[in-house]
């Protein structure tokens, strides 16, 4: 079968990435002041900066602007966020129960633009693909040590929606001519130099595609400092249409650059 009812529908995670813009003459140190740390305590939100044992089931995690650059989407509520905080739980709950009382506990102090998803099992990977793109990749490391946050949240056009399953997937592997000479690399080898050292995280919207005004797919990735160079060259491998055809099908939103900090007060300290 050709349609979608083959591929998994299983929800194993949601996340949503709170980005957020201090309003017009705020002071920093008052929305430093919102009860966000109670709000992440009375959730069962544990900090991924420097987890005492490996990712929490229940994350929050703080990231503070390093700079933004434009997309093809235009989305001022990522590109021009100040900071942006994550959360991620097995169940929808404690995700939205977060975002809907930070709105109402920061006001008129900051805006607020909410995007993410839900984790569902890998579509495109058996055995040799997931040996090839995972058992290497690096898993996430305390902020110290990995401080660089990529928010990268994207669309489909509807081309790409109305291949079948099986079509995308061909974009996802090189493509090869009658003589056996690779044509393109695909997605997977255009992407591999990132494996060992860059973090990926996706989330994927609960639709195919996207309802107006959400992303199809919100990417995030975590590197050193000196990985930096890294994530960009993938970026650039990605969006070679002769080296990656899928990439013809894809819009971007902004590429939000922040830092990650062990707490919310970091966010607005006077060091930022």
């Amino acid at each position: 079968m050709l349609d979608n009812s083959v591929l998994a529908g299983e929800v194993l995670r949601h996340g949503a990435y709170v980005c957020l813009r201090l309003a017009d003459g705020v002071d920093a140190r008052a929305v430093a002041g919102a009860a966000i740390p109670a709000l992440a305590e009375k959730l069962g939100l544990q900090n991924e900066f420097a987890p005492a044992a490996g990712p929490p089931s229940r994350s929050i995690a703080f990231l503070r602007r390093h700079g933004a650059t434009p997309g093809a989407l235009v989305d001022d509520g990522v590109a021009q966020a100040d900071a942006v905080v994550h959360v991620a739980a097995p169940t929808a709950s404690p995700v939205s129960d977060f975002c809907a009382e930070a709105t109402r506990l920061l006001g008129a102090l900051a805006r607020l633009r909410v995007i993410g998803g839900v984790v569902r099992p890998r579509t495109y990977t058996g055995a040799a693909m997931s040996n090839f793109a995972y058992a290497h990749q690096v898993v996430q490391q305390p902020g110290r040590v990995m401080p660089n946050a990529f928010l990268v949240p994207m669309n489909k056009v509807a081309a790409w929606w109305a291949k079948d399953w099986m079509e995308r997937h061909t974009y996802f592997l090189p493509r090869y001519d009658d003589e056996g000479r690779m044509k393109s690399e695909g997605h997977a080898l255009a992407s591999a130099a990132g494996i060992p050292c860059l973090l990926r995280r996706t989330y994927k919207s609960t639709s195919e595609p996207a309802p107006e005004g959400a992303y199809d797919f919100v990417t995030y990735f975590e590197c050193a400092d000196a990985d930096v160079p890294t994530f960009h060259q993938v970026c650039a491998s990605l969006r070679d249409v002769a080296r990656n055809p899928e990439w013809k099908f894809v819009r971007e939103g902004p590429t939000w650059h922040g830092r990650r900090v062990a707490t919310w007060s970091d966010l607005f300290s006077s060091g930022r």
